[in-house]
């Protein structure tokens, strides 16, 4: 299929529908707050969403984390942001709705929850309740992350009890890991494969305030072997047995700032923006000159209010997405979707879609 912008919505549907390769977003809950609703999206670009988040209790009861947000505010003309993004699925047929469960709020429950058998069997018929009634497509488990062999080994039963209750004929499963050998190396990455329908590798945020030096925080390649990279990431599953077209990897759309310093490498002295980081839809920032290191594959812009910024621009999504090509990944997701520039010449979710499907 060729990337041509489509005009009809008919044209549109069809688009994103029978393509060889995902091109997915996560809708985090919390961005009604922003004026942002999921109807703003392209879904000629589009065909799965990640909801985001849904929460975890502690004896394993999955629930929506904003009742007002998620089913009640007033939301592309229906209810809720959840609501509107199921009246989206019957505008368009090609879409999956994907409810992802867990994010940072759940971090501390998410140990306690695996490593009990109980709890778990709990939380895998709490999610097959909440699809079932919400009409979702299956669940997306983001335990950020577990971090030792014990809860590399809950890990795996956690997505075997799932799996039960969620049969992979009806509904999808997937789970959001980082790109990175100390957190994957707990876990039996072939076997948790085997239960998953989808990996999505958080190929970004290798840099950032907490890290003692600058870099490019989403980096497809890095210049030095200690470095992270979302090339290593993939390769690192692959070598573990995960089969590449269950890999998407994922884009950031926002970029991480160092102020004080004129590119990677340079201690860190700072950050700008809000919480180290900026919006990709506000960048480059004013005053600034955008730039492309082809060798990692990361853009970046330089003075004004931010500093050293690193992100993702068209022409870096455009090289992650044929990479996805040539080692025959799954696609892309993208992290998330309301940060994105409206101009279809800057989307990276239209990059990345375009890339995807061009011969």
């Amino acid at each position: 299929m060729t990337g041509s912008s489509p005009s009809s919505r008919k044209s549109r549907m069809t688009s994103a529908s029978n393509v060889m390769y995902t091109n997915a977003v996560y809708w985090p809950n919390h961005r009604v707050y922003n004026g942002d609703t999921p109807g703003a999206l392209n879904y000629g670009c589009i065909n799965r969403v990640y909801y985001a988040f849904a929460n975890v209790t502690a004896d394993g009861g999955v629930f929506l984390s904003d009742e007002w947000a998620d089913a009640t505010a007033p939301c592309d003309s229906v209810q809720g942001a959840l609501g509107s993004l199921m009246h989206l699925k019957q505008v368009y047929p090609h879409l999956q709705v994907v409810l992802s469960v867990g994010g940072g709020a759940s971090a501390e429950t998410f140990p306690v929850v695996a490593s009990n058998t109980i709890l778990r069997d709990n939380f895998a018929r709490s999610a097959r309740g909440l699809v079932e009634a919400s009409g979702l497509d299956g669940i997306d488990i983001v335990w950020e992350y577990p971090c030792t062999p014990e809860q590399g080994a809950d890990f795996l039963a956690l997505l075997a009890a799932t799996r039960i209750h969620l049969p992979e004929d009806r509904y999808l499963l997937s789970a959001a890991l980082p790109a990175s050998k100390p957190i994957l190396q707990h876990i039996d990455m072939r076997r948790s494969a085997e239960y998953l329908d989808v990996l999505n590798l958080i190929a970004y945020d290798f840099y950032g305030p907490w890290t003692p030096r600058s870099g490019h925080h989403a980096q497809l390649y890095a210049m030095s072997k200690d470095e992270p990279s979302g090339a290593a990431g993939v390769q690192y599953l692959m070598a573990s047995g995960v089969p590449a077209k269950k890999i998407l990897l994922g884009i950031p759309l926002f970029g991480r700032s160092f102020l004080h310093v004129n590119g990677p490498g340079h201690k860190n002295r700072g950050s700008g923006g809000e919480d180290g980081s900026f919006e990709y839809n506000t960048l480059p920032r004013r005053g600034t000159k955008e730039q492309v290191d082809k060798r990692s594959c990361a853009a970046q812009c330089v003075g004004g209010d931010g500093g050293f910024i690193t992100y993702d621009n068209p022409e870096t999504v455009k090289m992650k997405a044929t990479f996805c090509k040539q080692k025959g990944l799954g696609g892309l997701f993208y992290w998330s979707a309301p940060s994105d520039a409206k101009d279809n010449k800057r989307s990276l979710i239209t990059a990345g879609f375009r890339t995807l499907h061009s011969s």
